[in-house]
């Protein structure tokens, strides 16, 4: 098996191998982007809004699929979906308005009071 096999089995994406990529589910669309970047065994991946557009189901198996990953690839992860960011990220860094706002581990964001106002919709 060649290196897209293994990847196409890696995202559960094998049986669809000989499908076009436009008559795809959106989630699985997302799936193959991830699949080809990971193509060529980067120590480097940046994901801008992985999640977007995806369902609930399709966020969780997207999730899951981000965190089977080799865990010597670093991954930057832009993503406005809180959620997927708290399941994923080790750091987080927060914006607001296009401006520094925060930085810490998950439970520290987590906490913060003023990305509870903002964010999480806390009063």
């Amino acid at each position: 098996m060649d290196r897209c096999d293994d990847v196409l089995q890696e995202f559960d994406l094998g049986e669809k191998r000989d499908e076009l990529v436009k008559n795809l589910s959106h989630g699985d669309q997302r799936r193959i982007e991830v699949a080809m970047a990971l193509a060529e065994k980067p120590r480097l991946l940046l994901l801008d809004e992985p999640a977007a557009g995806l369902s609930s189901a399709e966020t969780q198996d997207l999730t899951a699929l981000l965190k089977k990953l080799d865990p010597s690839i670093t991954i930057i992860l832009i993503e406005h979906d809180l959620d997927v960011a708290f399941e994923f990220a080790e750091r987080i860094t927060v914006l607001y308005q296009g401006q520094f706002l925060t930085e810490g581990t998950k439970e520290e964001i987590r906490n913060n009071a003023t990305v509870q106002e903002i964010y999480l919709g806390a009063e």
